[in-house]
């Protein structure tokens, strides 16, 4: 396995001396927007991790070789990169044996975060069960991969293109509990309310940290999703989303779109119907979770060491 991964020294040197490390995907630079804008992003994120007192861990495949941590030039590469791969479990062996370059999908990077030791790892908005799902059984992998790895996902709830209530569903049967910080409610990527309830509400990152360590202590294995609202200034209007969602989702169906290629689909659509409000409001919110992220993993460190 050394042969496949690299990691970076600085993270390295944070896993060994049980140091806070903060694992980042990498599909949001490749898939997620636009060069420039994707390193600007990929950069402040790990400038606030490391700002707030933890190590940025990005993980990423580049040329058949997975990264934990990037420097800037990776970065740099993978964002201008042509025909990278969105990697989840089934595509590690094809992209290494081929010398491939992949983004980690969210299931990806817990995958490779729980390998190397991290136990924290911040992200936009899980994947979940999409809409229809009971027809075509498109339900993402990042909920059974959450189920298998101990890991503290930070996100703004699962993306409000799924459908949320059959995701809380699906978790709740793989045992994975849903917390939301400093709410009783799911969040809906771009909007702070869903409509549905988070598992239970806990009002700071030691009480975050507190739990996981409860939690793994007794050896239940699986991971814990930490729903983190979006700031209000850049919340966006309910039913504005809501139409704009209703609107890509009736064209997917029209071309035929389904799998991997649903979800940027339905997200460049939305950016477009809401003249790019929505990629503004999906930047914010990855800088709140990393914020969050750092503080939690910061206290879970703090508390292994007593």
């Amino acid at each position: 396995m050394n042969q496949m991964i690299e990691i970076h020294p600085k993270v390295l040197n944070a896993i060994k001396h049980n140091l806070p490390v903060v694992a980042l995907e990498s599909t949001i630079i490749s898939h997620g927007m636009p060069y420039p804008d994707n390193v600007k992003m990929a950069l402040k994120v790990e400038e606030i991790i490391k700002n707030e007192g933890a190590v940025p861990a990005t993980i990423a495949i580049l040329n058949g070789v997975i990264k934990v941590g990037l420097d800037h030039d990776d970065i740099e590469y993978l964002a201008q990169a042509k025909n990278v791969y969105k990697v989840g479990k089934r595509d590690f062996a094809y992209v290494i044996s081929q010398k491939k370059t992949g983004a980690t999908t969210v299931s990806g990077t817990s995958l490779i975060a729980s390998m190397v030791g991290i136990k924290v790892f911040a992200t936009g908005g899980i994947g979940g069960v999409h809409r229809g799902a009971e027809k075509t059984f498109d339900i993402s992998r990042d909920l059974e991969e959450l189920s298998e790895v101990d890991l503290c996902v930070i996100c703004a709830g699962a993306k409000s293109i799924l459908d949320l209530g059959l995701t809380l569903e699906y978790l709740e049967t793989k045992g994975v509990e849903v917390i939301g910080y400093q709410t009783e409610e799911l969040p809906a990527f771009y909007t702070r309310t869903s409509g549905f309830k988070v598992n239970y509400k806990l009002d700071t990152p030691q009480e975050i940290a507190d739990l996981l360590h409860a939690k793994w202590r007794l050896n239940l294995k699986g991971g814990v999703v930490v729903a983190n609202p979006i700031p209000k200034a850049y919340s966006m209007d309910e039913k504005v989303i809501q139409k704009a969602i209703d609107s890509a989702l009736e064209e997917a169906q029209e071309q035929g779109i389904s799998g991997q290629d649903v979800t940027p689909f339905l997200l460049s659509k939305v950016k477009a119907i809401t003249e790019g409000s929505s990629l503004e409001s999906n930047i914010e919110l990855v800088y709140n979770n990393a914020r969050l992220a750092a503080k939690i993993a910061i206290e879970y460190q703090k508390a292994l060491i007593k």
